[in-house]
């Protein structure tokens, strides 16, 4: 994907902004677009050119006179925000502060007229859900989606633990996650969680009971949210890449299997009823060794008490970790193996021996802890 160097920033069309505007404006890390330019590079907000509906608004596929193609987003006006223009421009600013390589950067904006439009690169190869509930043509391999799951865990940990000021996500999931040609990921959506309205927020939480969906608990049932519930939702979008259904499927035909939570993390803990759940399209090709650290770290995501959950900087280790320990062993898991459960508190244990104690309060020792002789291969 090329990158955009926004140019020069400049006034909005003819538009005469306050002196505290343009003093904020010219703290905004992006380009400065005029209402006319976005109009013009969306076709007007054509039909044709939109490509996707959230919380926030609409994405509409965009081409500027450059020739350069770009996604923009129309914010939807009904934040309390959008009576603010001071405070706005202060969030965007916030928001083109945030800079990751795994992170769709703020290229533009235009706050005009009671509107306000958000611009960013364009991604053709689509999101993370197209590629794994979409299309068939379009699954991902074993080694694909862990290098999804590392890129969103250091979007995160940045987020998290290097940003200043702390930056919740709060809209995190498939849908919001951005893949270019070689897969790597890039979370959308990154600090505009302050523009979401209040009852909307509420609104939508309330029908996730529980573990539901991306929810956490606590966010769900009382409208706490943390850098801890950023965590679990991680953790569902680790299971989404496990067994490639969604979080949260209504066309399930049985009620226990609506929520893909509460319908899988208790397989987790044997590769026995790890390997009934998997996805699939993969056909068995992953290693027992990956599959079952996979889940330990999917377990301690999606704790119910947000104080159990690691932080993400202990889940980019994990997964790191799984990562370099590559080696050449190609040995595949499936439900032929004799894959069996030790009696205990719900140890995850290979043929070879291998344990991995679900209950580890450190991802760190519970890995060095195992038998590290049978490495895994991930071509990335």
């Amino acid at each position: 994907m090329e990158k955009y160097h926004p140019p020069i920033q400049k006034t909005s069309g003819n538009l005469v902004l306050s002196t505290k505007a343009k003093e904020l404006d010219h703290h905004i890390a992006a380009a400065s677009f005029s209402c006319v330019e976005i109009q013009a590079a969306t076709r007007n907000f054509g039909k044709h050119n939109l490509i996707g509906e959230g919380l926030l608004g609409s994405v509409y596929r965009s081409e500027f006179p450059s020739g350069q193609v770009f996604a923009i987003k129309k914010l939807d006006s009904t934040s309390s925000y959008f009576k603010d223009e001071e405070t706005l421009r202060r969030i965007i600013s916030s928001i083109s502060s945030l800079r990751h390589g795994n992170i769709v950067e703020l290229c533009g904006f235009c706050v005009e007229k009671n509107q306000c439009f958000l611009v960013y690169p364009y991604f053709s190869t689509g999101t993370l859900h197209d590629h794994l509930h979409s299309s068939p043509e379009k699954t991902l391999s074993w080694n694909q989606r862990m290098k999804v799951s590392l890129g969103a865990a250091r979007a995160l940990e940045y987020l998290h633990e290097v940003a200043s000021p702390v930056t919740v996500h709060r809209n995190f999931k498939s849908a919001n996650i951005l893949l270019d040609q070689e897969f790597n990921p890039f979370v959308s959506d990154t600090g505009l969680a302050a523009l979401i309205p209040l009852s909307l927020e509420r609104q939508i939480s309330s029908q996730m009971l529980g573990s539901f969906g991306y929810s956490a608990p606590e966010y769900a049932l009382a409208g706490i949210y943390t850098v801890k519930s950023d965590v679990y939702s991680f953790g569902v979008l680790m299971l989404e890449l496990l067994t490639g259904r969604e979080p949260l499927d209504s066309s399930r035909p049985r009620s226990k299997e609506l929520s893909l939570v509460a319908w899988a993390v208790p397989k987790l803990n044997d590769l026995d009823t790890l390997a009934s759940i998997v996805d699939p399209k993969l056909e068995g090709m992953y290693a027992a060794k990956a599959l079952s650290r996979y889940a330990e770290i999917i377990t301690q995501c999606v704790q119910a008490e947000a104080v159990d959950r690691p932080a993400m900087s202990e889940v980019v280790q994990s997964l790191a970790g799984l990562m370099q320990r590559a080696g050449t062993n190609k040995k595949t898991v499936s439900r032929e193996m004799p894959l069996q459960q030790s009696p205990g508190r719900a140890p995850l244990r290979n043929s070879g021996n291998e344990v991995a104690s679900t209950s580890s309060p450190s991802f760190e020792k519970s890995f060095e802890a195992q038998n590290l002789s049978d490495s895994i291969k991930f071509s990335m």
